[in-house]
């Protein structure tokens, strides 16, 4: 039995069925996401979602929706699902489903009188182009089948409406025909690897609502063009490939194409390979650099996500060529960024304070995971580079003070993980000295210098450790409290008492300011009041402005974002730092932690593990479908307790 499965009685409930969603991508921005039961919710969703750079630096909806319609005896069954207007949904073809399996690639199974069709879905690799697999399983009699494609063209942050700018000029290709909407579009080939007529009666299906959209407070409902449909008659046991894409394809091979890339799938059979699928997803390829998306279905290459996902990714995985590849892209955005150049690389937000400090995390995570001799070879002169710049005072928003600390200036602007804004100003407004910023500080202090050492830089070594002995002990003078915690952070008279996970990370990492004393009483402060069974709570419900729930209009969200809502990968380092400090002991409590996520494979977006979840039971899934650093953070933490188990 596939470990991704659900049968009829989930399938035809839509209270159960809608909230799962499920994502492919093809690895180079583009994806298909939807339902399970193939039913738009997000403005996002779509067949076909693809970057279109000629446009914008957004993805756009080419292929909205596929109904299919089979056809005995002169009677038609719509198999399609679209929500209208008060509740409606139609065609209501969910009922027709017997059930549903996502191992290798999404597969649905309708059964309508005495036929049985089997529908499979799958993206290619590195081509903006959508297969999906028609076999005619049982039939008693004549079938045919009716598909009948919605079209966008639109970006994903925007809808269509019904306008007389929308070309319904289409050209008849082999097999299939191919049509564009507006200018500036690339032209949509739908074609079929079988002979077909299509029927052009072109129209518009106007009033489909979004209703996760309606959710976010957001306008939730747009019309949607149909062409006509392709018709053909399917025997038993046959197989139909349509293929939805950018450029002509060899409609013989089309079969064969789809069962090369099935094929190539890695099976979702337990709990590590559905997260092992969700972290490929976020690799994305674009005019020969490599990059880590922060998420789906809205997120760029963020630069902090970026560094702080890149192990638990690939490393953790076995992935080391992968690591090296996106390493290659990052240090030309690194370089650029610390040279003050303009760059065309797709990697955003680099600037912010922190994100030096995460490359310097990253590559210890590569000098533990790989080697420290192929670290030293790879990024020895970055890692120089990065603390020379950073030593010398050249970025831009952060300071070394004499006291040995690094002071951030974040009073106008958000520039910490914690990020959310409202009228534009941060939400959670944090300045001065910073405990992460702080920790991770000290963290690249001690290693740099272990490694300068190694080398024969002694100069250099020594030099950053006699910083190190001042950083560390001005850390415990300004962060510890009298209740043995970390403050969040200090400027000037201002101290921030709020318990937030940020001073996880000082227990953590390899190098710390703390002694194992004080590391157990952070540990103890964030089990007791910031673990959920869905990661570390931003704020705890004993602080005040406590607010666990993201739902709502965005201004609302924006303010319950990091004010007590659960983050998954701030777990990864919390089971780090419970490892060095309980050791063996900690075994058994850090596999039932695991089972926690185990939950969310069949849950929200199959396979993977959402952007946060509300602080409070039943700590619901929100925001993002897919978000990076959950799943490399979690994935580390199966890397760390595995090893550390097998010792």
């Amino acid at each position: 039995m596939s470990y991704l499965r659900f049968d009829k009685t989930l399938m035809t409930n839509l209270e159960e069925s809608l909230p799962r969603e499920i994502l492919r991508t093809n690895r180079s921005g583009a994806y298909h996401c939807s339902t399970i039961v193939d039913c738009n919710t997000r403005k996002y969703h779509g067949l076909l979602v693809i970057p279109v750079p000629e446009l914008d630096d957004e993805n756009h909806v080419l292929l909205s929706a596929m109904d299919e319609t089979v056809i005995q005896h002169g009677a038609e069954f719509n198999l399609g699902l679209h929500k209208y207007h008060g509740d409606n949904f139609s065609p209501r073809g969910h009922k027709y489903i017997r059930e549903y399996e996502c191992e290798k690639v999404p597969t649905t199974w309708y059964r309508v009188g005495g036929v049985v069709l089997k529908k499979e879905k799958v993206f290619v690799h590195h081509e903006n182009r959508i297969l999906i697999r028609y076999t005619l399983v049982d039939a008693h009699s004549e079938t045919i089948l009716r598909l009948r494609p919605y079209l966008a063209f639109r970006s994903v942050r925007e809808y269509t409406h019904e306008n007389s700018q929308a070309s319904r000029d289409y050209d008849v290709i082999d097999n299939g025909i191919k049509t564009r909407m507006y200018p500036g579009y690339p032209e949509l080939y739908m074609q079929f690897s079988k002979e077909n007529e299509f029927h052009f009666i072109p129209d518009w299906y106007r009033g489909i609502e979004y209703p996760k959209e309606q959710e976010r407070g957001y306008d939730f409902n747009e019309d949607l063009y149909v062409p006509g449909y392709f018709e053909f008659k399917i025997s038993k046991g046959e197989c139909v490939t349509f293929s939805g894409g950018i450029s002509s394809v060899d409609t013989s091979k089309l079969n064969q194409l789809f069962a090369d890339e099935a094929e190539q799938r890695t099976p979702r059979k337990d709990f590590k390979n559905c997260l092992i699928n969700a972290a490929h997803q976020f690799l994305n390829k674009q005019d020969g650099e490599s990059y880590i998306l922060a998420g789906y279905p809205w997120f760029k290459c963020r630069a902090r996500d970026m560094f702080v996902s890149l192990p638990g990714l690939t490393l953790s995985v076995g992935e080391v060529s992968k690591f090296e590849m996106i390493m290659e892209t990052a240090i030309k955005a690194i370089y650029a960024f610390m040279n003050g150049e303009k760059s065309t690389l797709k990697v955003y937000e680099i600037y912010h304070p922190d994100v030096l400090l995460w490359a310097v995390w990253t590559i210890q995570q590569y000098a533990k995971m790989v080697s420290r001799d192929a670290a030293k070879e790879k990024y020895l002169v970055l890692l120089k580079d990065i603390m020379t710049y950073l030593l010398d005072g050249r970025h831009p928003n952060l300071e070394v003070r004499d006291n040995g600390l690094v002071y951030a200036n974040g009073r106008d602007n958000a520039i910490t993980w914690m990020n959310s804004t409202v009228n534009g100003r941060p939400v959670v407004g944090r300045t001065g000295y910073i405990v992460e910023f702080n920790s991770l500080w000290y963290n690249a202090l001690c290693f740099t210098a272990d490694i300068m050492d190694e080398v024969g830089d002694n100069e250099f070594s020594s030099r950053l450790k006699s910083l190190s002995e001042k950083t560390g002990k001005s850390f415990v003078e300004t962060f510890l409290n009298e209740y043995g915690y970390l403050l969040d952070f200090v400027d000037g008279d201002m101290m921030d008492w709020s318990v937030r996970p940020n001073m996880i990370f000082a227990a953590a990492f390899d190098y710390s300011p703390l002694d194992a004393k004080q590391k157990k009483g952070v540990i103890d402060i964030v089990t007791k009041e910031l673990l959920t069974p869905k990661g570390l709570r931003s704020l705890s419900p004993k602080s005040g402005g406590y607010n666990p729930n993201y739902v709502g209009p965005q201004m609302q969200r924006d303010y319950a974002y990091h004010q007590g809502t659960a983050w998954p990968w701030l777990e990864g380092f919390y089971m780090e730092a419970y490892l060095k400090i309980y050791k063996r002991s900690a075994i058994s409590f850090l596999w039932r932690q695991f089972v926690n996520y185990e939950d969310e494979m069949t849950c929200h977006c199959l396979g993977t593990l959402p952007e946060l979840f509300d602080g409070n039971p039943p700590f619901k899934g929100r925001g993002a479908v897919s978000f990076a650093m959950n799943v490399a953070e979690i994935l580390r933490g199966l890397y760390l307790l595995d090893k550390f188990e097998n010792q």
